[in-house]
């Protein structure tokens, strides 16, 4: 099953979709894209540790990669904004390891006019 994301964000429309319903885009801008790279604290890898013994949602982590995410989405959306496009289609979000103490999130999109 595809889940798209669909969401307006500081009046610009963010999809995970080629397309927006009842919308018609009318150029393509270009790739746009936001990225963020986080390190772990050491103070919030010891308490992942002990949650790691005992089971359940390692919170730190949880906390840590959604304020990145949105970092990097924020990102993506100023860049869009000052080609000024009105809608980002197509969205992904990848994440990979700068280090064995950092990750880098990547939001990249097509940045579209729409009618």
């Amino acid at each position: 099953q595809i889940i798209r994301l669909f969401c307006l964000s500081n009046n610009m429309i963010i999809t995970t979709s080629e397309n927006i319903p009842n919308k018609e885009i009318v150029e393509i801008i270009g790739i746009v894209e936001g990225s963020t790279v986080r390190a772990k604290h050491i103070g919030k890898d010891i308490l992942a540790g002990f949650q790691n013994l005992i089971g359940g949602e390692v919170k730190q982590y949880t906390d840590l990669l959604n304020d990145a995410r949105k970092e990097a989405m924020d990102r993506m959306i100023n860049n869009a904004e000052a080609l000024n496009a009105d809608a980002i289609v197509n969205i992904r979000i990848v994440t990979s390891m700068v280090s064995q103490m950092a990750s880098e999130i990547l939001v990249y999109g097509t940045a579209v006019k729409i009618d």
